[in-house]
């Protein structure tokens, strides 16, 4: 009995003791960050206190759908649990030697893997790549991050124009490490060249990151991807705090700067690409989006500036050469503004809107035939390019050809139901033919899609006054004169409707407004209404 005894309190001693190795406490126990609820509040922990993964997951619950995103930190101490364990077998500690041991766990056993682009938001969050095992360079990098903090592996995030990576650096053994290779190792050259790293210490360029400017370059992507699928709210939110954590990251500057760009705030966006370019003074791209916001501000000269210094920096970024084009065409310098969609499509034979940008520069020119032959070229390479038939449409109505400029507007809507502008004019061609109910149809689609347009209302209410429905003309015109009451026309609009519906008070009362807005008005039109008011 005392022998079975001892085998048992043997066997419990044994199993305590590696019990107890496999649930000593990681390296993360007890972090103040741990506790975190708020992105507010991490920013406001010392560096040592920042858990990265909880601060990831607090992103994931605050910019996307995900709830209760800590049930996440589980499946995190687990992984770092298990490699913690292979390292125990092996007798290696938590140093360099760790980094072969974490790569076959992820890359190789576990599947992870590297997605081509970061289009999907919702591919960028921490959970999301636990989720899917797939991430792209920099969601795998939080994730590596997030096992290194638990098993106190030194390890950094790194970043480059464009890129983000992981570094080993324990002030001995120094190498980085490429998530999106399955943990294969490039040396500081390699991503210098590669991404065209600004030389100069007024960046984080190839530097050390520590967790918060970690969490900074995040949220830079995330909101560069909310950007990108139109979400500008959400992308403002996370890029003005990404230039709060990372104020010498220019690509956090200049992907603020073009939100700043498309909510109008011209000189916001501007002062965002000067320190982009302060920051790295020979990006193309920067200098090409500091010569869109002097074109709003409506300075073309130093617009062309900023334009040649990006083709100077990248003779092949085409769309340098179109703002190019764009800005001659404003000067009315027209050959210039071939010359220069000519050799955008030189670089890129393919580019349909290049072709189509080149129509409408012969549009302007009044070379119709010419235009048309560019717009036809563009849709035949994109048949999605709903700007080349609306083009189309518009050299046909110069030409007088109705029919082929109702085809053009309405393969334009085909492809881009709600492009107002093609809405209008299919209604006006409809208007133009006398076809008063399908005018009326084409007006109503354009006011669902700008309702206060007091134009818009204005050639509704004429189409209803041509189809002698004079109550819905007046309705109309009503609602263009309280919109912009300056439309004389609508108001001779609403004296004949009135007229018409046996309001002649009105009726006088619009065709005097009409009459002092500079509409031509007979003594026959006063008379025959002054006479119905007796």
């Amino acid at each position: 009995m005392k022998k079975i005894f001892a085998a048992v309190f043997c066997f419990l001693i044994c199993t305590s003791m590696v019990l107890g190795r496999r649930h000593d406490p990681l390296a993360n126990e007890n972090k103040a960050g741990l506790y975190s609820r708020s992105i507010e509040h991490v920013l406001r922990l010392r560096e040592d206190e920042v858990d990265l993964a909880t601060a990831a997951l607090i992103v994931s619950e605050r910019w996307s759908d995900m709830v209760h995103g800590r049930r996440y930190l589980a499946t995190l101490d687990d992984m770092a649990l298990e490699i913690r364990e292979r390292l125990r077998r092996r007798r290696l500690k938590a140093d360099f030697r760790a980094i072969p041991v974490i790569n076959a766990y992820l890359f190789d056993e576990l599947g992870f893997k590297s997605t081509s682009e970061a289009s999907d938001p919702n591919d960028l969050f921490l959970h999301t790549v636990l989720d899917k095992k797939s991430g792209y360079c920099l969601s795998l990098s939080i994730l590596y991050l997030s096992l290194a903090e638990r098993l106190d592996v030194p390890l950094y995030g790194v970043v480059v124009p464009g890129h983000f990576f992981v570094r080993y650096d324990d002030s001995r053994v120094r190498f980085n490490i490429e998530t999106t290779s399955k943990g294969g190792r490039a040396s500081d050259e390699h991503y210098i060249n590669k991404f065209k790293v600004p030389i100069g210490s007024n960046s984080i360029y190839m530097k050390n990151l520590d967790k918060i400017q970690t969490l900074g370059c995040f949220l830079n992507n995330l909101g560069n991807s909310y950007d990108d699928i139109g979400n500008i709210d959400s992308a403002l939110l996370a890029l003005e705090r990404a230039v709060e954590i990372n104020p010498t990251l220019s690509e956090s500057q200049v992907n603020l700067g073009n939100i700043y760009l498309t909510k109008g705030q011209v000189t916001e966006a501007i002062n965002r690409y000067r320190a982009a370019l302060k920051i790295n003074p020979n990006d193309a791209k920067t200098h090409n989006n500091l010569g869109n916001a002097y074109i709003q501000r409506g300075w073309l000269k130093y617009a062309v500036s900023e334009y040649y210094r990006s083709i100077r920096l990248d003779p092949k970024f085409t769309d340098a050469y179109k703002n190019l084009a764009i800005v001659y065409c404003r000067q009315e310098s027209f050959q210039q503004a071939i010359v220069r969609l000519k050799q955008a499509i030189v670089l890129d034979p393919r580019d349909a809107e290049c072709y189509s940008q080149l129509g409408g520069v012969y549009d302007q020119m009044g070379n119709y035939e010419q235009a048309i032959a560019q717009y036809k070229k563009a849709s035949k390479i994109d048949p999605k390019l709903a700007e080349a038939y609306y083009g189309l449409g518009l050299c046909y109505n110069k030409l007088g050809s109705v029919d082929d400029e109702i085809w053009g507007y309405k393969r334009a809507l085909a492809v881009k139901p709600d492009m107002l502008a093609a809405l209008i004019n299919l209604g006006n061609a409809y208007f133009g033919q006398k076809k008063y109910g399908a005018a009326i149809e084409q007006y109503k689609k354009a006011l669902s899609v700008k309702p206060d347009e007091a134009m818009i209302h204005y050639n509704l209410g004429a189409a209803f006054s041509n189809n002698e429905n004079y109550e819905q003309a007046v309705a109309e015109y009503l609602r263009a004169v309280e919109i912009d009451p300056e439309i004389g026309d609508a108001h001779y609009g609403l004296a004949f409707g009135f007229y018409q519906l046996r309001n002649y008070d009105l009726a006088w009362k619009h065709i005097h407004i009409a009459e002092k807005l500079g509409v031509e008005i007979s003594k026959d039109q006063l008379n025959a209404i002054k006479r119905k008011l007796r």
